[in-house]
């Protein structure tokens, strides 16, 4: 079987050599095709199925049940039934229309190692994470910056995964962060930090091994071309009449499929709507060591990436922590939040953090 596996591999190699001057489009179709025919020829002849590894290091009290998966399973058979496949060429023009369609910017905050120092010690004797804190500042200079809106009590918080896990991951890369969604709006008749504690009071619980794994677990069993589909579904229609993927994926973009069922369940199908107003991914502290030879470490720096589209999100806040400072970025897209305002509610809430009187 080993043998029979490297010398189908190398046939493949080489029909991608020897269309050496072909496009890139070319070489991502014969590598696309040679893997979906691997996998259904195993299916057909042999009997085998994908298993999903890894599984077994999730926390004990993690397990998709008989109902979910029959859903899960249905999702993909309807799937399978109307699958596209997208090229590279595919993904070039939605890269290009989404960029020529939409402004990401970010606006930094640098705090000193004593304003770093007092907001953790604010944060202690309010009895919260700094984490909390930062939260509860963005929404609540939204509130006041921009009004009371539906998307400000909509807010994500990132947790990390990693000592959670069964077996300890170690110094590795990897996507090891979960969110959790409370829906918490801002009291502006009380003062900052009562409003800070009854955040925290309520998003802790929620910090939980079946909040921050149920989304992953469904993803292990979900067809992954579904999970990649959903950005075409969303910004195909961004794509211009001029570039190639134009017709296929304007099509797509409007076909309605599990896809778009998908996103309408969650309420997400559109880019005129933001539904969320704050997320937040904090890195927390980080203790590398300040001096490598001749240079010092002076700070780092987070961007947080944004949300993909990030124009159905009002703010995304990365922060993190080193040599005795905190940073954060804010990023927006100016096509959602225009630039004077974001700059107005940033302004706002390091006042909320930082001024002794509240």
């Amino acid at each position: 079987m080993k043998q029979n596996s490297t010398t189908h591999t190398s046939g493949h190699a080489l029909l991608v050599l020897l269309t050496f001057w072909a496009p890139s489009s070319v070489h991502w179709a014969i590598t696309h095709g040679y893997c979906r025919l691997a996998v259904w020829a195993g299916r057909f002849f042999c009997g085998m199925d994908p298993v999903v590894e890894g599984l077994e290091n999730m926390p004990e009290e993690m397990s998709l049940n008989g109902i979910a998966r029959f859903f899960v399973n249905r999702i993909n058979v309807k799937w399978d039934a109307e699958r596209v496949s997208f090229t590279q060429q595919d993904y070039e023009d939605l890269n290009e229309a989404y960029w020529a369609n939409y402004t990401h910017q970010m606006l930094p905050v640098e705090l000193s190692e004593a304003q770093t120092s007092a907001l953790v010690a604010r944060c202690r004797e309010n009895g919260v994470t700094v984490n909390s804190a930062l939260t509860t500042a963005f929404v609540g200079a939204q509130t006041i910056v921009q009004g009371d809106r539906p998307y400000h009590s909509s807010i994500a918080v990132a947790a990390h995964l990693r000592d959670r896990l069964r077996r300890p991951v170690g110094q590795v890369m990897g996507f090891y962060a979960g969110i959790v969604m409370p829906k918490c709006k801002y009291d502006g008749r009380i003062g900052f930090w009562e409003n800070a504690r009854r955040f925290h009071k309520k998003v802790k619980p929620l910090f939980t091994n079946k909040n921050l794994f149920s989304d992953f677990l469904s993803w292990c069993y979900l067809e992954p071309a579904i999970l990649e589909a959903i950005n075409f579904k969303k910004l195909g229609g961004l794509v211009a009449p001029h570039q190639a993927s134009y017709h296929k994926l304007s099509a797509f973009s409007q076909q309605d499929d599990v896809v778009s069922g998908l996103l309408k369940r969650d309420k997400r199908e559109s880019l005129d709507r933001i539904f969320m107003g704050t997320a937040v991914t904090n890195l927390t502290r980080m203790d590398f060591p300040r001096i490598y030879g001749t240079l010092e470490l002076d700070r780092l720096i987070m961007q947080p990436g944004g949300a993909f589209p990030l124009v159905n999100v009002n703010l995304v806040v990365g922060v993190v922590t080193c040599a005795g400072k905190l940073s954060l970025v804010v990023e927006y897209a100016e096509q959602a939040v225009d630039t004077e305002t974001v700059v107005k509610i940033k302004d706002k809430a390091m006042a909320f953090l930082l001024d002794e009187k509240r």
